[in-house]
């Protein structure tokens, strides 16, 4: 028996908003704080994940924010032929000299100041506890990055501007949260109002087997099932939500996923990166969307 559509449609709601401006707009403020130790490096501080794409479910508690630098920068110019590296290299000698990890120190040292002791930095992000009228919050100190496409000199120079930041052992993760974020923007405009609310269907959808053990929890990161839907053709969303869930689920199961990019155009979806998602996990949580629907009660 498939999902009734009154249930498809609850599950399109979106999230209540409101705490969470509320804890943006309090962080943005401390962060952007010109007695900040990086307030002279003129931070850009902007939300990235379910919040900033407008995609959050009840489901969804904390709120992720980025607080981002361009006086240092990291890139890809090595992948570029040998006379455009060397350009490259004649134009920007020298490293910065302002490492990432001090920035992420200065940013956890001045955030445990305002928020006290329940601030811990993670392997990513710095997280802030929940207090009055905040939500938890993650912080994600992150530096300029430049995915280069052609590097002549200064005047002459094409490269996407993503963010990248590291992991304690010395990873680099490379992200490209606004071209993310406008191209979502963009998905919806052209399916008529439907994708982001067909991303909740299937947000919702995940947290209600993931609660009840049919799925582990963690197989399908919110940010991976904006990218498959972004894939799916603009006329497979409308009508009803029961249309909707029918025909982007059958394409997502009959198309070449090796072939999906993320959302934000640059990345593949799949594959084996810490930016993609690994193959089985997508598979895995596609079969359990597919079991729920035809198993429903």
């Amino acid at each position: 028996m498939a999902i009734p559509e009154e249930q498809l449609e609850t599950w399109s709601h979106q999230g209540a908003p409101g705490p969470s401006r509320a804890t943006y707009a309090s962080v943005k403020k401390v962060l952007e704080d010109q007695a900040a130790p990086f307030a002279d490096k003129y931070p850009e501080i902007f939300l990235q994940g379910s919040y900033a794409n407008d995609t959050n479910v009840a489901r969804d508690s904390d709120v992720d924010v980025v607080v981002y630098i361009e006086t240092a920068f990291a890139h890809d110019a090595r992948t570029l032929a040998v006379d455009q590296y060397q350009a490259f290299e004649r134009a920007y000698p020298g490293a910065a000299s302002y490492s990432y990890n001090q920035y992420k120190q200065d940013v956890t040292r001045w955030l445990t100041q305002k928020y006290g002791q329940g601030v811990r930095a993670g392997r990513k992000a710095i997280y802030i506890p929940a207090g009055h009228d905040r939500r938890e919050c993650d912080v994600l100190p992150a530096i300029e990055y430049r995915y280069y496409y052609r590097f002549n000199n200064i005047a002459d120079q094409s490269y996407a501007k993503g963010i990248c930041f590291y992991l304690p052992d010395g990873t680099q993760i490379v992200n490209f949260p606004k071209q993310h974020s406008d191209n979502c923007t963009a998905k919806h405009q052209a399916t008529n109002s439907w994708f982001k609310r067909t991303v909740r269907v299937y947000k919702n959808m995940r947290n209600y087997i993931v609660d009840r053990n049919l799925l582990q929890d963690g197989v399908a990161p919110s940010y991976f099932i904006e990218g498959m839907l972004h894939n799916v053709p603009n006329d497979m969303f409308g009508g009803s939500f029961d249309a909707t869930f029918v025909a982007t689920f059958n394409y997502i199961v009959s198309a070449d996923r090796s072939e999906f990019r993320c959302a934000n155009g640059i990345h593949r979806l799949l594959g084996d990166s810490h930016v993609t998602w690994p193959a089985a996990n997508c598979q895995t949580y596609i079969a359990a969307l597919g079991r729920l629907w035809n198993n429903w009660r």
